[in-house]
Formats: C-alpha cells, structure tokens, sequence
C-alpha cells in the first residue's frame, strides 16, 4: 500500500442498475492506472473484479469486490459492486465504506429502476455523487437523451463534465467543457460551451463569493472553476456527468483524473462520523469497522475493514465494540481480485482485509478499547422469500447448516432458520433468483446439495384483546413430584413500540400496573413481560423460568405454528410447593396458560405486506392495474418518465407476490422491472386465515402421527 496521508485517499463505489457495465468499468480503471498488466474482460471471464465462480458462469457481480489502484499520486479504493436488484444487500454493504457513489448508466437504456434506488441510497449516505454514461459505443446508444433522463429524473445539477465526440461506433474522444475551445468542430451530440455554463452555475452556488464574481464579471476562469468543483460535489449541488467506452477504453483516464483530483477524502466526510465525535485523522486512536465478510475456499474466513480514524498495523489486539470481544488480527491484506497482498499499516479511509478472525460480523465497530464509539449499524432490506430446505444426502445435514451460516454470515440479507415445528431450515432471501444463487453456492462451495420446496410465508400471530387465564401443573410420580401454578394476563402490545424506554413510557408503567416489579422487552418478537407478583406467590428464582416458558410459546405459535409477535404477558398470582416446584413446573404450566390466554384474547394471523416498485414501458399499464387488483394490492402512486415509462408503487401481500417475475414477464413482453421491499404487517381476511389454519392443523396432525 505504501505510506499515504488521508487526504490522497479515495474510496469510491460503482453502483447502478445491471448491464450498465461497472465490472468492465472497474477493470478499466484499474488496467489506466497500470495497477494491473492487462485488461480484464467480463464476457472471457478474465476480469479482476467478477472472480468468483458463479459470477463467470453468470456474467453478473453477486458479491461487492474491492480493488485498489494509485493514479496521480492518490490511492484509490474501488469498490464493484452488482447492479441487480436481487444483490441490493451487498450494493449497500459497499455504500456504507465509501465517500462517493458512481452511478453507471447504460446509454442505450437510461436511467433504470437500479439506478434510482442507489442514487437514494448514495443520498441517504450523504455520499458525492457522479454518473457516469458509459456504453456511448453501442449501436442505439444516445448520449443527449441519456443525460435528459438523468436530469429529468434526479434534477438539474446533474450536469455533463465531458461530451463525446458522437454516439455509436464513432465514438472516439471525450471534450472537456471546463476550458472547451472556441473553435468547436460540429459533432458533439450537445454543445460543449452550452455545458459548460451549466457547470458553471451548479459549482457556483456552492460557493457564494465565485457566485458574486460571477454575476458581477459574467465569468470565471477555468482555475477558479477547477478549485471550487469538490466543495460542489461535497455540497451536493454539482453532480457531474462522465461519458466511457469501458470495454474500448474511451473517457476512461478523463474519469480517473477527475475522481482523484476532485474525489472526497476521508478527511473531508465527516458524515462517516456523524455523532461519533471522532476526527478521521491518523492521530486519534483506531477506530474501523467491519462492512463485509466472506468465506474463500483458499484463504479461508476474511473480514474486510474500512479504517475510520488512527491507525490499524499487522499481529495486533482488536475489540469488537459490538460484543465485546478481544480478537487478534494477524496480517493486513490488500486485496486485488483474487490476490492478497500483506501491507505494512492502514490508515483513515483504508480498506483491508484480515484472515482467520472468526467472530466479526458485517456491522460491528472495531477499536482499541471496548468504550469506543458504536457506528449505526447498516439498514438492509428485509429477506422477504423463504424456502425449506433439506439435503438431498441423508448424513449431510451438519455440512448444509454449516454451509448455510457461512453464506448467511456473508451476506446479510440471507436469514436461516430453524423451523422447531417441522424439523426443517428455513432460508430467506430478497429474491427467487437471490436464494437460487445461494444453493448454487452451496453446491460449488461445500459440495453439498439440497432440495427446496415451496417457501413458507412468514404468517405472524397476535391477540386483538385482553384475556386472562390460569393453569396447575401437577404430576406425581414416584419420589418428587412436579407442581406449578401459573395465573396470568395477555395484552396487544401496539406495533409502534420498538424498545425498552418507550414500551416503559407508553405501555409498560404503574400507571397501568400498580405494583409491577419489573419489564422485560424482547425487539425480536414485540413482546413484554411484565412481574406484577405480589407477595411472594411465586418466588423470585422461578419467575425467569415463567418468561422462558412464555418465551417458547412465541416461537412455535398456537393458532397455525406460526411465530407470535405484538403481545405482552402479565404474570401476576401463581402457587408453588417447597419440595415439588422446580423450573421445568413452572415452563410447563406457563406454556399452557398462555395457550390458553392467547385463544380466549381474539387471536388472529398476520400476513407480511412488501412495497411494490414496477416500471414498465407506459402501454403496459392497464394490464400491470388489472393484474395488480387481482393479487389485493393496493396502487398509491403512479408516475411518468422519460422515455415513455410508468412507474406504479403499490403494497400487496407478499403470499400473492410468489410468482410475480414470471407473470412481469408476460405482461411487458420482457421490458418490466420491479423492486421489492418488505412494508408492514396487517391482518389476514378472515377466509384466507381459516385455511392457513386448517393446513397448519392437518400438518399438526401428521406430525403427532409420525410419532413427531
């Protein structure tokens, strides 16, 4: 890596919607700034970035790559990330360690349904922003309408920093419009002097007295034009437009200049530590956190690590601020595809790579000492489809469930579970496509095969009213018996709670339970568990065991097996035996009470609801309205773009949503695109809920049948 200060460092994101060419831009950028000896090409599978084996078979990133490169004295951390919506939870993951975002957009197609959601990301991040249009050789590329939609779509300062010489197979050279020459040759599909006014106003109004020099003098000089552009890009009202050939090396060195001569350093992006009251300098003491994980075949686990302040070097102990652990990172790692190069130390803004650290997850704050500052943890989209799975090979359940937590552990938008009603693992993921790319993994990566069937809709149960119930657990046996009464009241617990503080000040108070003891709260399932005993009639030693047994209740359900969540339990009387009380007593009798309790307080079935985002060519509309009514979505919005597209936002329940690519599909003849996104819980109709819970009862059955 060589020594560097934090103001020569770059950390930059290629982002945007699939096919719009980021790998090959990536290895583009990497082949100019002579940080690689050829040029790495997706389609023959050589690229430095896409190097993982079901990526070639592919031809699309699954994973967010880091690479690095040092061009025009500045050290620049290029971070690839995939383009499909299927992926977003890696794209994200590569937001969170960067400064700024390049947007990549395809000439021929324009600004995709990709492209928009990671340019709310990048926001979301306060991240610079700059697009880059890059395909303008293709044979139906247009650089002028490309740019219309780019500025139709996101606004005005989005302007052109460079123009082509033409589009299509003619394309050559890009013109700069900071300094463009008087004497235009025709040609340009927009006049350079024209952009370079635009340019001009949105570097301005980030800088009031270049804005007073301007509108008193009508000019300002190129130098003074260049100074200004990264206060613009910082401030937001400058989001420059780059225009490449990738693959032919067109426009590529222009972008590569501009990134490192007006790209943020980490020193400038304090947003990095917003609230943390930590300068990202080399000073300060270690800080860095962990954005991305993964499991290689060859160098084993490696836990990637973007510095945020002080500095981090080789065979030194961490604290993970998260658990609380103290682990030892040995080597520093750059890593370059598929290479692994040992450097000496890592700064602010570095991205590195250390082996063999078992216990770091995506998320967790890395420091010297464990009082560090805690970054926010990153905002992922919720796994929305689920498949059962099992082995195919009768022996290999442990290889598929070790196999499973390492994939889940790489990608955090991968959930696994344990289903303790039907014995079987339960695999979420964002998409059909996302969770095939997860068995293939698991076939390529730890030889084991296995078998889905129909995903099971996260169904979620909850009581509508207040019940109260009781139950006397008594066995006698010979020798010591077993005895436990349990006296306890239910409650709907609002769904707008989500910690300890506000379920105290809204819910959880002696206001409401005069002599409560104490509140436990669980984010997990909503659910509170509140000690009202008076006197003694259960003793304190055995009240965990009647949350324990409450507790096992919200996982297995009553109503259809299905998990409980929004409830609070209210222990308030019981009766015990000096001899025959043990824990065990008391989970039993508690799991019947609440059985009980739950049945007498109006359960009903929750089902999952997802935001809805189709975009489709505008004459495909009435057919997406009508397929959309049928599936008891409900449309809120309904746009227009450039480019004769509509856009339809509406939430619909995720058990109709199943089959919806397939059925996309037909109806847009192939030109409709959708993203999900998980919303809300609502309640099922009464119908619907009645067969959920028939068929839960007919499994049940067969269960208790099998000897289950």
């Amino acid at each position: 890596m060589g020594h560097h200060t934090v103001d020569d460092v770059r950390d930059i994101a290629l982002v945007g919607h699939r096919a719009a060419g980021k790998t090959s831009l990536a290895d583009a950028l990497l082949f100019e700034a002579h940080a690689v000896d050829r040029l790495g090409k997706v389609d023959d599978g050589t690229s430095f970035a896409d190097t993982d084996d079901d990526e070639k078979r592919h031809h699309f990133s699954i994973d967010t790559h880091v690479l690095h490169a040092t061009h025009a004295g500045k050290h620049l951390h290029i971070l690839d990330t995939p383009g499909s919506p299927d992926f977003i939870g890696a794209a994200l993951e590569g937001l969170a360690a960067v400064e700024t975002a390049v947007l990549v957009v395809c000439a021929v197609h324009g600004v995709e349904v990709n492209t928009r959601r990671m340019f709310r990301e990048a926001g979301k991040h306060e991240l610079s922003r700059v697009f880059v249009v890059n395909k303008v050789d293709s044979d139906h590329a247009d650089y002028a309408r490309t740019v219309e939609s780019i500025q139709t779509t996101f606004g005005n300062k989005c302007v052109p920093f460079n123009v082509p010489d033409a589009n299509g197979a003619a394309f050559r050279k890009v013109m700069c419009v900071l300094d463009p020459p008087d004497a235009q040759s025709g040609g340009y599909p927009l006049p350079p002097a024209t952009m370079r006014t635009r340019l001009v106003e949105a570097v301005i109004e980030a800088d009031e007295s270049l804005m007073e020099k301007y509108l008193t003098e009508g000019d300002v000089s190129p130098d003074e034009l260049e100074a200004a552009i990264p206060k613009a890009l910082q401030a937001g009202t400058l989001i420059p437009i780059f225009c490449t050939s990738a693959t032919k090396g067109i426009g590529v060195k222009e972008l590569l200049d501009a990134l490192s001569r007006y790209g943020q350093s980490p020193a400038d992006a304090q947003r990095m530590l917003s609230g943390m009251a930590v300068e990202p300098n080399e000073t300060n003491e270690f800080l860095g956190f962990v954005f991305k994980v993964i499991n290689d075949r060859y160098v084993g686990h490696l836990s990637f690590i973007r510095v945020l302040a002080g500095v981090l070097t080789p065979n030194h102990q961490i604290i993970d601020v998260n658990t609380g652990k103290t682990v030892r990172v040995g080597q520093l790692l750059e890593v370059q595809g598929k290479q692994y190069v040992p450097v000496p130390e890592a700064g602010p803004g570095d991205i590195v790579a250390v082996a063999k650290v078992e216990g770091l997850h995506i998320g967790d704050t890395v420091a010297f000492r464990s009082d560090a500052p805690k970054r926010p943890q990153p905002e992922l989209p919720q796994p929305m489809f689920g498949v059962a799975i099992e082995s195919k090979v009768r022996g290999d359940e442990q290889k598929v469930a070790s196999g499973l937590h390492k994939i889940a552990e790489e990608d955090p938008t991968v959930r696994i579970a344990h289903d303790p009603q039907t014995h079987e693992w339960v695999m979420s993921g964002v998409s059909q496509l996302h969770l095939d790319v997860v068995q293939e993994r698991l076939k390529h990566r730890f030889d084991v095969e296995v078998s889905v069937r129909e995903p099971k809709i996260p169904y979620r149960e909850t009581v509508q009213a207040e019940a109260a119930a009781e139950h006397k657990h008594k066995k006698q046996t010979g020798g010591r018996g077993q005895f436990a009464e349990v006296h306890l009241r239910i409650h709907p617990l609002p769904r707008t709670i989500t910690n300890k503080e506000q379920l105290e000040a809204e819910f959880a108070h002696r206001g409401r339970f005069e002599k409560m003891r104490k509140v436990h709260y669980d984010p997990a399932f909503n659910f509170a568990f509140i000690d009202h005993i008076v006197g003694g009639t259960i003793p304190n030693n055995l009240i965990p065991a009647v949350e324990k047994g409450c507790k096992e209740m919200l996982v297995r359900g009553v109503l259809a097996g299905c998990q409980i969540q929004d409830v609070a339990v209210e222990i308030y009387f019981g009766k015990f035996h000096d001899v025959d009380s043990s824990e065990a007593a008391f989970m039993t009798a508690a799991r019947h009470a609440f059985r009980k309790a739950f049945l007498a307080a109006r359960p009903t079935l929750l089902e999952p609801f997802v935001k809805l985002e189709v975009t489709a060519p505008s004459r495909f509309t009435g057919g997406l309205l009508g397929d959309l009514a049928t599936r008891r979505a409900h449309v809120e919005h309904q746009d227009t773009l450039p480019g004769d597209l509509s856009v339809l936002v509406a939430r619909a329940p995720l058990a109709e949503m199943a089959k919806y690519a397939t059925q996309l599909g037909g109806i847009t003849q192939g030109h409709g695109s959708y993203v999900l996104e998980f919303s809300h819980y609502e309640q099922m109709p009464a119908a619907l809920q009645q067969k959920v819970v028939a068929k839960a009862a007919v499994r049940h059955e067969e269960g208790e049948s099998n000897g289950g």
